[in-house]
């Protein structure tokens, strides 16, 4: 039975793209013994089983520009790479400290897969330290994965390792999806009012939050914006809101967040750089059947992820005012919102299922062991 290493950020009870991702992919491999090691959330390290899976969390005393720091995180990586010995690390980027752990510590036959979620873009000086590093990193890697192809055609630190790189879709999970009985009543209670144009995510620049309020005061037709989530904008974001059509509803746990889901009319999703590499919640709401209404971001997979005229409508980037347009089109014409909302369904059943996630992974791990 094969040993596998799984390294995110993160992993649940806290939740994120990359760690829904990593979970994702740990539950639906077979055959194998596996191990998670990870940053805490705070400060206190911690030993943990979760569905039967140790996890290993180091805590955490500062995090710089996204990334955590921690005094023993280097100390159990090296106690676990040689006391549980792994035939493969799965390590999910961008995490640069760990990659200078993994360079410094990874045997020599120890297969590594490198799991892309995005470049480094707006960080720019931590880069140019980084750099080097990354590209050691990449040629180490006996495996890149990607999540969606338009990516690799526009990410430069993956050029020179395009024979390596496999395309494999972050999926949705289905489970947390699938409506419950207790669901249907706060449904109907939550559509009461106008339609729903409901965002989910964090709070920060790239998210592009601002484009979405400012679209909000050029949108013609009857409405309300649920804002989720949090993040160092949010007291900024909430200040310069003047609309009752907006409201900002916080962190929300996975019941909610299928409720509002199946309670929206569509989803906004005004993510403005490729930070946003792929987009879960976008897939997420995909398969809830909300059409969605995003911009076109050069070089990320958010537009493969939601095909313009398929499953949503995608506009110019950081224009507030096509932004706006595209949100009146799906509010005012029912057959376009309808036609939108069963391609929505039809493309993400396709290409965002756990099904898809396990029979790729299986197949990947079999085949560089």
């Amino acid at each position: 039975m094969k040993k596998i290493l799984h390294i995110p950020n993160y992993y649940p009870p806290h939740h994120g793209g990359i760690e829904d991702v990593c979970y994702n992919i740990v539950r639906n491999t077979v055959d194998a013994e596996q191990k998670v090691i990870c940053f805490s959330d705070n400060k206190k390290a911690a030993n943990d089983n979760i569905e039967g899976i140790e996890v290993t969390r180091c805590g955490c005393f500062a995090k710089i520009h996204s990334q955590s720091l921690s005094f023993s995180y280097m100390i159990n990586l090296a106690r676990i790479l040689k006391d549980f010995n792994p035939d493969i690390v799965h390590f999910h980027a961008p995490n640069p400290l760990i990659s200078i752990y993994l360079l410094i510590l990874l045997p020599k036959h120890t297969r590594l897969i490198v799991h892309w979620h995005s470049d480094i873009v707006e960080q720019k000086i931590i880069y140019s330290f980084y750099k080097g590093i990354e590209k050691k990193l990449l040629c180490r890697a006996n495996k890149i994965i990607i999540t969606a192809p338009c990516y690799l055609d526009k990410s430069k630190p993956l050029q020179s390792h395009r024979d390596k790189c496999q395309v494999i879709a972050n999926v949705v999970s289905e489970d947390k999806l699938t409506l419950k009985e207790e669901d249907y009543r706060q449904i109907q209670e939550l559509k009461q009012g106008n339609p729903i144009l409901f965002f989910i995510g964090r709070h920060v620049p790239y998210k592009g939050i601002e484009y979405l309020i400012k679209a909000e005061t050029l949108i013609k037709s009857k409405c309300q914006i649920l804002i989720a989530g949090d993040g160092p904008l949010t007291a900024q974001l909430i200040a310069s809101t003047k609309s009752s059509r907006i409201k900002f509803i916080g962190k929300i746990n996975d019941d909610e967040l299928r409720q509002y889901f199946y309670a929206s009319y569509a989803f906004v999703f005004p993510s403005i750089t490729k930070n946003e590499a792929f987009g879960i919640a976008l897939a997420e709401a995909l398969y809830c059947g909300l059409p969605a209404i995003n911009f076109t971001i050069e070089g990320s997979g958010v537009n493969w992820v939601s095909p313009n005229g398929i499953s949503g409508i995608e506009v110019e980037n950081s224009n507030a005012e096509k932004f706006a347009e595209a949100i009146d089109c799906i509010l005012s014409d029912k057959l376009l919102h309808d036609r939108l909302s069963l391609g929505a369904v039809q493309y993400s059943h396709k290409n965002f299922t756990l099904d898809s996630l396990s029979v790729a992974i299986n197949e990947l791990y079999r085949s560089i062991i």
